[in-house]
């Protein structure tokens, strides 16, 4: 697999003329903040400036983003055309998001969670509501469980909505707080500054071949994924 040769480093999952997709290593930003910490976005610009010998600004264009401490697939634009057309697919939901997560707890086979999500700009944190209330968003995603033992479960997440955070704050209001999520009710924070969250497909039309792609990430590894085998 190619990689960006940045520092971090980052795996490239598919290239060409209008798509860079990528797949995102755990606790690298997707757009640069206040922390001035790097990010996904310059990072590429970097790469691809270096690689084709671009002068000047590079266009890349950030159409969805990955939580910091989630890992996974990662599509960039590299054309404004690009970037217009993937954004009316995220609009239009007809782009197809797979995850992988582990969580504490049993949870059920498969099921399906909605909650209606309120977001706190000033905290940067999720709450989830089971009724309806102002200001929050209906969340849905659909679940199946792949493994489980005594302690944990590993399910693979089909997101219906796109919201800040959804996964992480849907599953912990139903009582599986996933691996690592301080931040969400899991005491199991790690130096690593990751969680046991990582987007593993994606499906969407390409922007101008108009064909369907599917889009892998590796399946995950270390801790805490290998408490099962895969």
């Amino acid at each position: 697999m190619n990689t960006t040769q940045t520092s971090p480093d980052i795996p490239i999952i598919y290239e060409d003329n209008h798509l860079l997709v990528i797949d995102k290593p755990a606790g690298l930003l997707s757009q640069e903040d206040h922390t001035g910490d790097p990010d996904v976005l310059n990072l590429c610009k970097e790469y691809i400036k270096k690689k084709y010998n671009k002068p000047g600004d590079v266009f890349l264009g950030l159409v969805h983003r990955l939580d910091r401490p989630v890992s996974g697939v990662m599509v960039l634009a590299r054309t404004s055309k690009a970037a217009s057309r993937l954004s009316y697919q995220i609009r239009k939901r007809t782009i197809n998001k797979t995850y992988w997560a582990l969580v504490h707890g049993k949870s059920p086979v498969y099921g399906e969670h909605v909650h209606f999500l309120e977001k706190n700009e000033r905290t940067n944190t999720v709450k989830a509501h089971s009724s309806p209330k102002k200001n929050a968003k209906e969340s849905r995603l659909k679940f199946i469980t792949l493994k489980q033992n005594n302690n944990y479960s590993v399910v693979e997440v089909d997101l219906i909505t796109g919201r800040p955070h959804q996964i992480r704050v849907q599953f912990a209001k139903e009582g599986n707080p996933l691996w690592g999520d301080y931040k969400y009710g899991n005491p199991d924070k790690n130096k690593e500054n990751d969680i046991a969250l990582r987007a593993v497909k994606l499906e969407l039309e390409h922007p101008t071949k108009k064909e369907l792609m599917i889009l892998k990430a590796p399946k995950p590894s270390g801790i805490p994924w290998n408490f099962f085998e895969y």
